[in-house]
């Protein structure tokens, strides 16, 4: 039987009000299971970015619910949102977001670190082995490219064994090569720790890689379908290995989840 990871109900969210009033969200009923990776696109406006804001805990709806691994982050006060967004929400952005002072590994673990966590140093290590930066986890981020840097980011994502990983735009600083490597890395990562992730993007073939895409137009969601039948997906994922982007490896079933406490 499948999970249910994240849910939205009724999801609303305005700005401004009278004849200035914008809405960004107007009713948005969603689900994902564990294990999806699913992309959202739409224009720009189409309130994309907004949505994911709001499934992260970074912003309050105007109306509605947020339901992450059964807990309902729309109800919850600043502190508790907080808590539960850094134990239970990975997140990657166009920009990196790396602490310069700080070298890969120390990047890598600094969220755990922060909420008083040991990490576990043969997970944290087998993450970075396939994203193939354990080489240089001594190494200071201005001395990565731009690919190499958003893959520490996906690292970062994953070391806490989230609930979901929210990936806002994670190729929008990246050339068409690098794009697809680092989509392709969440893919087979997401498979391999049975991760669940959502990704943001404008990029429709790159959407094409994941295994539902959601189009989002006007606050609402015009379309959402699963992207190919399993068999498709395999044999995408094959053509990866076969071009160098993936590595070939076996994937393991099911979230190697953190205990909520």
């Amino acid at each position: 039987m499948d999970l249910e990871i994240l849910k939205t109900i009724g999801l609303k969210k305005y700005y401004g009000s009278g004849a200035g009033l914008v809405k960004a969200l107007d009713g948005i009923d969603l689900s994902i299971e564990e294990g999806e990776f699913a992309a959202v696109v739409g224009s720009s406006g189409s309130g994309k970015s907004t949505l994911l804001h709001m499934l992260g805990g970074l912003d309050y709806p105007t109306e509605g619910r947020v339901i992450v691994d059964g807990k309902d982050i729309s109800s919850l006060k600043d502190t508790e949102l907080t808590i539960f967004r850094r134990r239970n929400i990975g997140f990657i952005f166009q920009n990196y977001n790396l602490v310069p002072v700080l070298n890969v590994y120390e990047n890598v673990v600094l969220p755990l670190e922060l909420d008083g966590e040991k990490p576990d140093r043969e997970f944290v290590r087998e993450v970075m082995e396939i994203l193939g930066i354990y080489e240089r986890r001594m190494s200071m981020p201005n001395q990565l490219s731009g690919g190499q840097q958003q893959r520490v980011a996906i690292a970062r994502a994953l070391a806490s064994k989230p609930a979901i990983v929210l990936a806002d735009e994670p190729t929008g600083n990246l050339d068409s090569r690098n794009s697809k490597e680092v989509v392709g890395l969440l893919k087979v990562t997401g498979e391999q720790f049975g991760q669940t992730i959502v990704m943001i993007t404008h990029n429709e073939a790159l959407a094409q890689l994941c295994s539902r895409v959601i189009r989002i137009e006007d606050g609402r969601i015009w379309k959402d379908r699963a992207n190919a039948e399993k068999s498709v997906r395999r044999m995408a994922a094959g053509n990866l290995t076969a071009t160098g982007i993936l590595p070939e490896m076996a994937t393991k079933p099911g979230r190697q989840g953190r205990g909520q406490e």
